[in-house]
């Protein structure tokens, strides 16, 4: 039904515009008796072998919607009904902010890819905090923060240290964000000494809570060997809890869609099916070089159940959909639990 009659239709929109309609729709449709008891037998599929314990953490199972679907928690129980094993929400700032101009979200169809240069738009994170404060269900959420764009990068750690103290009481782990390329310079803190300054900031005002919360670093696909090396090195020296692997891309040499295109599209990051390998390429560097030491969750490029089995076999423990659901629907969660409990009863 969604890709031969919902999809089609979406994809008729301004791909922003598909977005706040899906949200509006989601939110009227999936909140009515009848149709909040369909959904959650339609797309319900739980199992012990799902089962996952990770960073101290139990997830009814390893799929997870990855930060940038919903930034500012407004649908955390309707992704719920759906079956995600936990959530992400964010990136969350301290102040609210509009993000980059309109266009800013793109549809390469040809590459089942996106392109977006959102910004970090969000309406802050003590919006989202009420938000959090009213949700019914149990899964887990994870907060996802960075830095507003205003902020200079020398005070970058005061942003980080706001979102975290403010989200605390109200999501189960927290992603330091520094890996987005839409935010202008936030790539410079992935850099070896600004990026130890700052997780061990964090995780400092993290370790003073009665109840501290795993803490996860999500890096670029487009960093280095020796890089993804240091990452590996900060990971273990400052003692965080994992590594999200990866944010969207900047290398745009995989895309089957015409240049021309894509350069009158202009700046971007790009995610979806092209990102697919690369992210899979350093969830294996990361797992191999660190000898699995900590925890990794696989995101880029989700498609199928097979692309989720690719990414654990190279060594993420949990993996995270976003762009595999703009073009495969929300059935994609429950293939990809199937595909899983087959593989996990082997």
């Amino acid at each position: 039904m969604y890709k031969s009659i919902l999809k089609p239709l979406f994809f008729l929109k301004n791909p922003e515009d598909a977005h706040h309609f899906t949200f509006d729709l989601t939110k009227l449709t999936f909140n009515l008796p009848i149709a909040k008891s369909i959904v959650k037998s339609t797309f319900k599929l739980d199992d012990p072998l799902l089962e996952r314990e990770v960073f101290g953490l139990k997830f009814k199972n390893p799929v997870g919607l990855a930060a940038g679907f919903d930034k500012d928690a407004k649908l955390i129980d309707e992704m719920a009904m759906l079956g995600f094993g936990f959530i992400e929400i964010g990136t969350l700032t301290p102040k609210p902010q509009e993000g980059n101009p309109l266009p800013r979200l793109f549809r390469l169809p040809q590459d089942e890819s996106l392109i977006n240069r959102m910004g970090f738009n969000n309406g802050g994170v003590k919006e989202a905090v009420e938000r959090l404060k009213k949700r019914k269900s149990d899964v887990i959420v994870g907060g996802n923060i960075g830095k507003n764009k205003v902020t200079p990068n020398e005070n970058a750690v005061d942003d980080y240290l706001i979102c975290l103290e403010e989200l605390h009481p109200y999501v189960d782990y927290f992603v330091v964000n520094v890996s987005s390329p839409n935010t202008p310079n936030l790539r410079d803190l992935q850099e070896k000494e600004p990026l130890k300054k700052l997780l061990q900031a964090v995780k400092s005002a993290n370790d003073l809570k009665e109840k501290p919360k795993p803490i996860l670093l999500k890096i670029a696909p487009d960093l280095t060997d020796g890089q993804l090396d240091d990452i590996v090195e900060i990971v273990q020296e400052t003692k965080i809890d994992g590594v999200i692997a990866t944010n969207t891309t900047i290398d745009r040499s995989q895309l089957s869609t015409p240049v021309s295109q894509v350069e009158a599209i202009g700046a971007g990051g790009v995610s979806g099916k092209v990102l697919g390998k690369r992210s899979t390429e350093v969830i294996r560097y990361l797992a191999e070089k660190s000898n699995k030491a900590f925890p990794i969750i696989g995101v880029g490029g989700i498609f199928s159940a097979e692309d989720a089995i690719e990414k654990l076999e190279a060594g993420a423990s949990l993996i995270q959909v976003y762009s595999g659901m703009i073009y495969e629907g929300p059935g994609l969660i429950k293939k990809i639990k199937k595909g899983l409990l087959a593989y996990f009863s082997r």
